[in-house]
């Protein structure tokens, strides 16, 4: 096959993939910074897929981007293009056995931190061909709309598309700074939480709906509703104001150990404890057929399990 035409292959799949993107994301700056590439290459890039079909394929505006029905058209065609391009990457690597790519995968802030982070380097040492692209937020993710590989996610699970594998489940603990216990009070069950007033920290996110806490009950949970003066989408932002005597704050213990151990924080509502934390690593159906996703997740699920068999 001559030069130029796989060149032109080649420009022709990453077009559709930016394309793809922008169509997924509705706007070219956040398709831009998803696959890491400055506006103009973005807009170069659908303006040549325009250009080459002779028609648009979004309606632009200052303020919004909607697709066309031929851009409607296209992305429906693109997807199945990409999806089977990378299952033949996938099974090809894997025959070769020299996998190679870049896998998008997410993770809470916290766990991400302490559990993810520290674990890729070493899969990176053995697959040096894998590129790792490791987004933290404590938000909820959209797994498809997002572009994601695969993700760590904490929380009662009910996608039924999504692939899950259970990692473990995290045991909770409500804790505060002694200073706020000393000047509020120790607070032993989740109506003392309400009828004291306490302060309780909330993660708060953009699209978020459910704003309250699990607590241990008779043998069963109890939801508790609170009304915060405190809220972030960060979990370590909730734990800096715990420790700074700000509140309660609702964390798995294996975030908070440290500050337990030295009293920094303690444990409140002992009485009517959180329930647990499942963690579990989320992806779609067809990620398995890629090798390196496959490669990622059972290593990265070996090593969540061997690390938190020692959970304090």
């Amino acid at each position: 096959m001559p030069n130029n035409s796989i060149y032109f292959i080649v420009s022709y799949v990453n077009n559709l993939q930016t394309f793809v993107r922008v169509f997924e994301l509705g706007s070219m700056s956040a398709a831009g910074r998803d696959q890491r590439l400055s506006a103009a290459v973005v807009s170069s890039r659908i303006s040549e897929l325009e250009k080459h079909f002779a028609v648009r394929l979004f309606n632009r505006t200052t303020r919004s981007m909607t697709p066309t029905s031929h851009g409607k058209l296209l992305y429906t065609g693109a997807t199945k293009i990409l999806d089977t391009i990378a299952e033949v990457e996938g099974g090809m690597s894997e025959i070769t056995d020299k996998p190679k790519g870049s896998i998008f995968v997410s993770a809470p802030l916290g766990l991400g931190k302490k559990l993810i982070a520290p674990i890729i380097p070493q899969f990176n040492e053995r697959y040096p061909d894998i590129n790792i692209r490791l987004r933290l937020t404590d938000r909820s993710v959209d797994i498809t709309n997002e572009g994601l590989d695969a993700a760590f996610m904490t929380g009662r699970l009910s996608d039924s598309e999504m692939r899950v594998r259970q990692i473990h489940e995290f045991e909770r603990v409500l804790c505060a700074a002694p200073e706020y216990v000393e000047k509020y009070g120790m607070p032993d069950t989740g109506e003392d939480l309400i009828e004291q007033g306490h302060k309780c920290l909330l993660l708060r996110y953009p699209g978020a709906d459910e704003f309250f806490w699990l607590l241990q009950v008779d043998g069963s949970s109890k939801r508790f509703d609170f009304h915060s003066p405190l809220e972030s989408d960060d979990g370590d932002v909730l734990t800096a104001w715990a420790l700074a005597g700000c509140g309660v704050v609702n964390k798995a213990v294996y975030e908070v150990a440290d500050a337990l151990q030295s009293g920094e924080l303690v444990r409140v509502v002992q009485k009517t404890p959180p329930t647990a934390l499942p963690f579990a690593c989320v992806y779609p159906h067809k990620r398995l057929q890629d090798h390196k996703v496959r490669l990622f997740i059972d290593y990265a699920l070996t090593e969540c399990k061997r690390i938190l068999g020692g959970e304090r």
